[in-house]
């Protein structure tokens, strides 16, 4: 989903401080963006820098939006750096969304990379941070990875952002936010979706 509009004006700080307080500086990133990403999701609830939704609110894609360049490509992505928990996170990073070689700020022409899944967290593993990122690709790129649907959890944990970016030479992210969540009773319906038996993920994590 898209439309256009630039962010609202804040405090570059307060963007990377947020990011550095609960560590996703350096769990997911080396440097935070300087630039909030707006993201609100079809529910009416939006990410504002670690505020808690819960998986219900956020089950469907969020309408984005960053001050973008017509005639440049980016990538999103999405990712949960704390599975199967933040305490546990041997799995880390479970990316849910990723888009390359998004023309201007329309991820409908994006390509999407992995498909869109909303949070998951597994009941008892405490809050997650759902983090969001935007990078200004150098030009146009052939992404290699594997494509991933929104019916699978295969191929999605054991992902790392930065060596993505790296891999690409995307750079530092222009913006970024993120919300935290935990469990809900519609987790179960996500788990479903992505074919999760979460008794056999957690074991075959712990051993």
């Amino acid at each position: 989903m898209f439309f256009s509009g630039a962010p609202s004006v804040m405090s570059e700080n307060k963007v990377q401080r947020s990011m550095a307080d609960v560590e996703i500086v350096p769990d997911v990133i080396p440097i935070a963006p300087e630039i909030m990403l707006q993201v609100e999701f079809p529910s009416g609830v939006k990410a504002e820098l670690g505020n808690e939704l819960t998986p219900t609110q956020v089950k469907d894609q969020p309408t984005i939006r960053w001050d973008a360049d017509p005639d440049s490509f980016y990538t999103l992505c999405m990712t949960d750096p704390d599975c199967p928990s933040r305490t546990e996170s041997q799995a880390r990073e479970f990316h849910h969304w990723l888009v390359g070689n998004i023309p201007g700020s329309d991820i409908s022409h994006g390509e999407t990379l992995t498909a869109f899944v909303g949070s998951g967290p597994p009941l008892s593993t405490g809050i997650h941070r759902y983090t969001i990122l935007v990078y200004k690709q150098p030009s146009k790129l052939m992404f290699n990875e594997e494509r991933i649907n929104n019916r699978t959890a295969i191929r999605r944990e054991l992902f790392s952002t930065n060596k993505f970016a790296l891999k690409y030479n995307l750079g530092t992210p222009i913006a970024g936010n993120f919300y935290q969540a935990q469990y809900d009773d519609y987790v179960p319906t996500v788990h479903k979706q992505l074919g999760i038996v979460i008794d056999t993920m957690l074991k075959k994590l712990r051993n």
